[in-house]
């Protein structure tokens, strides 16, 4: 039995191969994992093989790397994506006026970070790596197409019972196990997802919504999503208002490890939501 983890933005490992980076995240995510598996008080210590779908070198931009965060790092084509993202925390619109520039973004950024009472620069270096991550893998076919094939690859190489996706890997992850039906997963574990992003990410989404609705892969299972109530990117958090989840659940993380994966992996409903998978074949009832 094994497990295979999908990682969300600002994951690039420099001066690590692919394969390195694969290694060494998959190694710290497993420990995380058991201490999820430790607080849940689930006694498992014998956690099934984890490895890690790294796709980071496909969309990774050195620049963005290598520079203090800024909005001016924002550049046009991004900005749409952080104004939806923006828009659907609640922030006053400035949608209707035209050619935004610097100083209302920043307003915008600078309302989220009231809002929720998180530092500024937490919020706008968010900002530079989600908007940065979803428009090149989104808008940039040869990025879309290698970052899906790495996560399809290893799937079809660990033939995991359990995908756990994080972040903007959780729309990667999606996308693959349409794109690929043959790959079946028990259970596909989502976390911190913005699947559901209104126009930033759901609109753009392959295969393209029907109705409002997104599609469950053909070969997974089960569908669990887990949202941190603080987390600004999990955006709608249930996501099952626009997809097919089996179950949802919402955990508070705290406000400045609010989306992180290892903080993810190490709560006890990540542990709770796996067991039934890595410890047997059965499915949980649907309907209890």
């Amino acid at each position: 039995m094994t497990i295979v983890a999908v990682h969300g933005i600002g994951n690039h490992l420099s001066g690590r191969s692919p394969e390195q980076a694969a290694a060494e995240l998959a190694s710290q995510w497993r420990l995380k994992l058991q201490h999820g598996f430790t607080a849940a008080g689930l006694g498992y210590h014998r956690l099934p093989a984890l490895h890690a779908a790294y796709y980071a070198h496909h969309i990774h931009a050195a620049e963005r790397q290598a520079a203090m965060p800024d909005v001016l790092a924002i550049d046009e084509p991004e900005q749409s994506i952080v104004i939806d993202w923006a828009l659907a925390l609640g922030s006053p619109t400035l949608k209707e006026q035209q050619g935004l520039m610097t100083a209302p973004l920043r307003q915008i950024l600078s309302w989220v970070s009231r809002r929720r009472n998180i530092p500024i620069g937490t919020v706008i270096r968010l900002a530079v790596q989600l908007a940065g991550e979803v428009r090149r893998y989104l808008h940039v076919p040869q990025i879309r197409a290698a970052a899906r094939s790495t996560v399809a690859e290893t799937i079809r190489q660990a033939r995991p019972r359990v995908v756990l996706a994080h972040s903007l890997g959780s729309v990667v992850a999606y996308e693959a196990l349409h794109a690929h039906p043959e790959l079946t997963v028990d259970c596909f574990v989502t976390l911190g997802s913005p699947l559901g992003l209104p126009g930033g990410i759901f609109d753009h989404l392959v295969p393209a919504p029907i109705a409002e609705r997104g599609a469950r892969p053909a070969g997974v299972r089960y569908w669990v999503n887990l949202a941190d109530t603080g987390d600004l990117v999990a955006i709608p958090r249930r996501l099952g208002d626009r997809f097919p989840v089996d179950q949802h659940a919402d955990t508070p993380i705290g406000r400045i490890d609010f989306h992180t994966f290892g903080a993810y992996l190490s709560t006890p409903l990540t542990a709770a939501a796996i067991t039934p998978f890595v410890r047997n074949p059965t499915i949980p009832d649907q309907n209890a």
